[in-house]
């Protein structure tokens, strides 16, 4: 394969062409989240999609990642609209974060999707400028002219979008599958996107998460059949965790129950407010009685009660997770309690999540998963349904999107096995600028796109060498050797004093190094050397080296020479 690569070395990019279109990936290009992409034409600005991206056991303390806005910082008054392709987090979820930039960027996408951006905008007291569009509808935004299509995925009202402009046709699939008996009868438009191709589509930007796997999509209601199995035989209480946001998971867990005489409880905000939205929109239909609050559901018996909970990827403060710490308020669980985890792994969730089964199995749980039965169907397309795509679609250029690297790559070949020309795939990075001018799609340059963390109400002050500190005094321990000097007659006024945490329980483990400090330390000052920056030097090379040589470790060592 010749696809070209990333352009990892590349500089600044040119002026735009004055006919050309400028696509930049501001994330969601090598990593699963923060996907947000900005379309530039004629000075105009449009936004698809802004969401998060969950943090990795290697960034402590990080509670969101966001997508860098530094690229349109000193342009947000050029910015026509943001549009949301579906209200998952990692689409939704960086928008407060934006809004608090320029708070009347119009937001356009579908009713559910706008309603879910509304409710978590509230939390953040942010009342937005909103669109809603439906499947079918034109929307002229700036210099963009926009077509909206139905797609099938893991959330209901999800949508792929056309972009027109006079450098040529876009489409953005969004998060999409192929489910052709979908549980609300909504296809992905797979005729219009033909329509499109016909047409002439100059560039495909389409999901990659898939593209590895081979073959087509598990319709969505064979999963009901297996749900229904497992409620059916559970003789204690049930617990169903998936996303908060997968309705149509949740409205098979709601027949289900109804159909074996079990109250239902919701568990976890985010839980509660998308349903809550979710049934205002006629999109959940709860039968009547069947739902009950947390204290209600906590004092029936265990047999009568099916809780939908959050916390399917092992966030460590979700609900799940402290059911299996045994730190919930209200829920305990027990022996013979079955939990359900319907949904799938998403990259770099694994170890947290087998965490939170191996916890759950301690306390005598049967935990149900993807892995040892059939309780969930990805919503992304796997690699049969992305050359349908392909092929009806017929684009001149191809971009994959929304994947880790293998799954890009996965994603080109499949483009090239339907005759997209090697050099008309386009494999970059977040912050690769692809200009399409006179119908080519080509890199032609990078802007500045890192990653920024959210830790608490903190955005933007935490980078790479403070995780590095993290990891080391979560991994090595950490040293604080205090030392107390005379300067003018070049004395130690009391032996060096070694404060160790994370590191040894044993209370002599640092007598053999305090000889060798203090010895280094007289010859400094026998030298002459009073200058209490480079005596830390000192201090920390030689307790440095003597930790590595003795215990293999390289704990973080913070030396702090005290003049008297």
């Amino acid at each position: 394969m010749t696809s070209r690569g990333p352009g990892a070395d590349l500089g600044l990019p040119p002026d735009l062409a004055a006919h050309g279109l400028r696509v930049v990936a501001l994330g969601g290009l090598g990593e699963i989240g923060r996907n947000m992409t900005v379309f530039e034409y004629g000075g105009q600005l449009l936004i698809v999609d802004c969401g998060v991206l969950f943090p990795e056991e290697d960034q402590p303390g990080v509670d969101l990642i966001l997508p860098d806005f530094a690229h349109i910082e000193d342009r947000l008054g050029d910015v026509v609209a943001v549009i949301l392709t579906h209200g998952h987090e990692d689409h939704i979820g960086a928008v407060p974060y934006l809004l608090r930039l320029r708070a009347d960027i119009p937001l356009v996408g579908s009713r559910f999707t706008i309603a879910l951006i509304e409710a978590k905008l509230r939390e953040h007291r942010i009342k937005p400028v909103t669109r809603v569009v439906l499947e079918g509808e034109h929307a002229s935004l700036g210099a963009f002219d926009c077509e909206f299509f139905a797609v099938n995925h893991s959330i209901p009202d999800a949508m792929a979008v056309a972009i027109r402009t006079p450098a040529g046709l876009v489409l953005h699939t969004g998060d999409f599958k192929m489910d052709q008996v979908p549980l609300d009868g909504r296809l992905t438009d797979l005729g219009g996107f033909a329509r499109l191709g016909a047409d002439g589509i100059d560039l495909l930007l389409s999901d990659s998460t898939n593209a590895e796997i081979p073959g087509f999509v598990t319709a969505e209601r064979e999963i009901g059949p297996v749900l229904d199995g497992v409620i059916r035989q559970a003789r204690r209480r049930v617990i169903v965790s998936c996303f908060a946001s997968h309705v149509h998971r949740v409205q098979q867990v709601l027949d289900v129950a109804a159909r074996h005489d079990r109250k239902v409880a919701f568990v976890g905000r985010s839980m509660v407010r998308n349903m809550g939205v979710a049934s205002e929109l006629g999109l959940l239909t709860i039968p009547p009685g069947l739902m009950v609050g947390m204290d209600e559901a906590a004092a029936m018996p265990p047999s009568r009660v099916v809780l939908l909970s959050t916390g399917s990827q092992g966030e460590p403060m979700s609900a799940l997770s402290r059911m299996a710490k045994g730190t919930h308020h209200q829920i305990r669980v027990d022996p013979g309690d079955v939990v359900i985890l319907a949904s799938s792994l998403v990259p770099g969730n694994e170890t947290a999540v087998f965490r939170v089964i191996n916890a759950l199995s301690r306390l005598g749980a049967t935990v149900v998963h993807g892995g040892i039965a059939a309780v969930h169907v990805s919503g992304h397309a796997p690699a049969g349904e992305l050359l349908y795509l392909l092929n009806a679609t017929r684009p001149s250029n191809v971009m994959p999107i929304h994947g880790e690297w293998r799954h890009l790559r996965a994603h080109a070949r499949l483009a090239e096995m339907t005759g997209v020309a090697a050099d008309r795939v386009i494999l970059a990075e977040d912050g690769v600028v692809v200009d399409l001018i006179d119908g080519v799609a080509a890199i032609s340059g990078k802007v500045e796109c890192g990653l920024v963390y959210v830790d608490g109400n903190v955005v933007g002050d935490v980078g790479e060498e403070s995780l590095r500190d993290r990891r080391t005094l979560g991994e090595e321990g950490f040293l604080a050797i205090t030392i107390v000097v005379e300067p003018s007659t070049r004395t130690l006024v009391r032996e060096p004093h070694v404060h160790a945490r994370g590191f040894s329980d044993s209370p002599d483990a640092f007598d053999d190094v305090l000889p060798l400090i203090e010895k280094e330390l007289l010859r400094q000052l026998e030298d002459g050397v009073t200058d209490t920056h480079r005596l830390a030097q000192a201090v920390r090379r030689t307790a440095g080296k003597w930790v590595a040589d003795t215990y293999r470790r390289r704990p973080m060592i913070l030396p702090t020479v005290l003049e008297v």
